[in-house]
């Protein structure tokens, strides 16, 4: 696809890091394509510390209430895509603007519903499935359903053209020197979680005996993975980070990353503990062992997607026990005293994880069928 497009991408913000990360990891790319793009975002504070550069090409709108499209230029640059991310509804003002376009002669957009990631089979069966609208000022248009996903038959992971390259040329040694983490070789973790059960056990584990034989400097970033840690440390007297050297554990208090730096701690790490939907992409890519913490519902529906992920990428045994106790939303349930042995397997975890990036490497990231996919049906 040649031509440049309007794209109006809308986000509802409700997990701070993951939707609007991956709203404006699509917008960005999609604007690095030669694309424009309108982020309609609820909430986009965080984009100040995610993406605080901003991105030539993409505008980042306030989503109002009703919606104001006074400065949105919609006369000037009518919508050619309007994506609605992970089950929002695009805000009707919107929608009616669009059919006046459309009305008065206008080209009318293409509709897509950008779905959450999953591995299940059920998204192969429904990615890029058409429904018709039923009512309103649209009615009789197109909306058709977008499934991320870790097959060809799906609509793939985003990710940047310009990655690899970008791997390949990253210094471990200078960014962690510029980070102002005192790196001495020890083994590196990085922890960005909810509050697992099993936190409290898993520190214990890597303060008594480290990370494959070796002392470990845990890297723990800001907000919840931190609060989550001191509190830890607060209450239990016996465990304690490292102060003098000796001990096996040395803990670093992260500030907020940028995506660009998130992705450079990834890359710097033995084994990476991510949560939610757009770290555990930026993990794959890291092709370094890493845990997941699925985005947890009260009636454990999450646990069905998170056997489907490790199912769809063949994970090795030792790792799929080991989430099935990450993932427990109770100490009863999970009972994790097997972690330092399971632990002892990062060599198998870092095999297989390497494996699957190749894998996944070779398949067209999702900017690219997405693309595709408009160009065909535009």
């Amino acid at each position: 696809m040649n031509r440049s497009l309007q794209w109006d991408i809308f986000c509802k913000v409700i997990d701070n890091f993951g939707d609007i990360g991956v709203c404006w990891r699509l917008a960005a790319d999609l604007a690095t394509r030669g694309h424009r793009v309108r982020l309609w975002a609820d909430d986009a504070s965080a984009l100040a510390w995610m993406a605080p550069a901003g991105c030539p090409g993409v505008r980042v709108l306030r989503w109002t209430e009703p919606l104001d499209l006074h400065d949105a230029g919609l006369a000037q640059q009518p919508s050619d895509v309007m994506v609605e991310a992970f089950g929002c509804e695009i805000a009707p003002e919107f929608i009616a603007s669009c059919a006046y376009s459309v009305g008065a002669g206008g080209l009318k957009p293409l509709w897509i519903n950008l779905e959450y990631l999953s591995a299940e089979p059920y998204v192969e069966r429904c990615h890029a499935m058409p429904s018709p609208v039923q009512s309103g000022p649209a009615a009789g248009w197109i909306k058709w359903f977008y499934y991320p996903g870790f097959t060809e038959a799906t609509g793939g992971l985003l990710r940047e053209p310009d990655l690899a390259e970008r791997q390949a040329r990253f210094d471990r040694s200078a960014w962690l020197a510029n980070q102002g983490i005192p790196w001495t070789g020890e083994k590196l973790v990085s922890l960005f979680c909810y509050e697992p059960p099993a936190l409290a056990r898993l520190l214990a584990q890597l303060a008594q005996h480290g990370l494959d034989g070796q002392p470990v400097r845990l890297l723990v970033a800001a907000g919840r993975a931190q609060n989550a840690v001191k509190a830890i440390f607060n209450n239990k007297i016996g465990l304690q980070p490292n102060k003098d050297g000796i001990e096996q554990l040395s803990i670093s208090y992260l500030p907020l990353l940028t995506q660009r730096d998130y992705d450079h701690l990834l890359w710097a790490c033995d084994l990476n503990f991510v949560r939610g939907e757009d770290s555990v992409v930026r993990a794959l890519w890291a092709g370094q062992a890493f845990v997941w913490q699925i985005y947890p519902q009260d009636d454990d529906a999450h646990l069905a997607k998170l056997h489907a992920f490790l199912d769809r990428l063949e994970a090795p045994p030792s790792l799929r026990a080991f989430h099935a106790r990450w993932n427990a939303q109770s100490v009863c349930h999970q009972a994790l005293g097997g972690t330092e042995a399971d632990l002892t397997d990062l060599h198998a975890w870092q095999t297989w994880a390497r494996a699957i990036r190749s894998r996944l490497m070779r398949q067209d990231d999702l900017g690219t069928r997405l693309l595709r996919f408009v160009a065909k049906n535009r």
